[in-house]
C-alpha cells in the first residue's frame, strides 16, 4: 500500500488537532458533554479551511454541539470529520447534514470499543502489573501503569487522528464515485435517530409515584402510561425540552425548571 503524503499545513493541522484533543474532559459539563473539546479539536481545521470569518464561524457552531464518546476513539471520529469538512470546502460534495450524521451515527459504537479496550482490558491489565509491583514497594509500579494505560491511550489518539483523517478521505471518495452518498447518508441519519433514542430510553427516567385511589381501588397511574407505551413521558419530556431550546430558552435555564417543578410535585406526591 503506497504511504500516504500530507501536506505540511495538513500535518501542522493534525498536531495542532492531537494536542487539543487532549483536553476532552477540560470543558465537560451535562448539556454539551466533550462538545467544547470536539470544537475546540476542530478549531485548527476551521482555521485552516475556512478563511472566511463567518463561515469558520459557523462551522465552529456545529462543531460545539452535544457530542459523547470515548476519549481515545474521540481522535478517531475528529479525524474523519476533517477529511469531511474538507471534502465540503474543496468539492461541495458534502453538506452539514452529512457530517453531522456520521459524528453521530460514530459516537455510540466508538464509545463500546474504546471502554470495552481502554478502559475494561487494558487498565486492567496495567493495573494488575503496577500493583504487583507496588505491594513490594517498587515505584515501577506507578510508572509502568502511567507508561502502559496512559502512553498508550496517547499514541492510539495520534494513530487514530491521522487514520481518520486518511481513511475518510478515501473513504469518501470512493463513496462519491459509486454513487452510494445517498444511502450513506441515510443510513447515517437512520443510525443517529437510533443512537439518540437508546440514549434517550437509558439516560431519561420520568417516575411517577402519583397513585389515584377510588373506593378501595388504587391505580398507579405510571403502569397505566406505560402499558399505551413504554418510557412515553420521557419521551414526551425530551422532544418538549428540544422545541425549547429551538425557540431560544438555555439549556441551564431548562435545567433549573425541571429542579424546581420536580420538587413542587414531589411535595404533592405525584414525583
Amino acid at each position: 500500500m503506497a504511504k500516504t503524503t500530507y501536506s505540511e499545513q495538513e500535518k501542522k493541522t493534525l498536531r495542532k488537532m492531537f494536542w487539543n484533543s487532549g483536553l476532552v474532559f477540560s470543558g465537560f459539563n451535562m448539556v454539551k458533554m466533550e462538545g467544547n473539546a470536539f470544537a475546540l479539536t476542530m478549531a485548527p481545521a476551521l482555521e485552516e479551511l475556512y478563511e472566511d470569518q463567518e463561515e469558520r464561524n459557523e462551522a465552529m457552531r456545529r462543531h460545539n454541539g452535544f457530542f459523547n464518546t470515548h476519549a481515545v476513539l474521540f481522535s478517531l471520529i475528529a479525524g474523519i470529520t476533517y477529511a469531511l469538512e474538507r471534502q465540503k470546502k474543496t468539492t461541495g460534495s458534502v453538506d452539514d447534514g452529512v457530517i453531522e450524521n456520521i459524528k453521530v451515527a460514530l459516537m455510540g459504537p466508538t464509545a463500546g470499543i474504546g471502554d470495552a479496550f481502554f478502559f475494561n482490558c487494558l487498565r486492567v491489565i496495567a493495573a494488575g502489573i503496577a500493583i504487583g509491583l507496588c505491594s513490594q514497594g517498587n515505584l515501577l509500579g506507578v510508572l509502568l501503569f502511567v507508561l502502559i494505560y496512559g502512553g498508550s491511550q496517547m499514541a492510539a489518539r495520534w494513530y487514530l487522528l491521522r487514520t481518520g483523517y486518511k481513511y475518510g478521505t478515501s473513504f469518501i471518495d470512493s463513496v462519491f464515485e459509486s454513487g452510494l452518498m445517498e444511502s450513506l447518508t441515510k443510513a447515517a441519519g437512520v443510525m443517529g435517530i437510533t443512537m439518540v433514542g437508546a440514549m434517550v430510553a437509558s439516560s431519561v427516567n420520568v417516575k411517577l409515584a402519583w397513585t389515584i385511589t377510588v373506593g378501595q381501588t388504587s391505580v398507579v397511574v405510571l403502569d397505566i402510561i406505560n402499558s399505551i407505551m413504554p418510557g412515553l413521558l420521557s419521551i414526551l419530556l425530551v422532544f418538549g425540552l428540544v422545541r425549547l431550546i429551538k425557540k431560544g430558552h438555555k439549556p441551564i435555564t431548562l435545567v433549573f425548571g425541571i429542579l424546581l417543578i420536580s420538587i413542587v410535585l414531589a411535595f404533592f406526591g405525584i414525583f
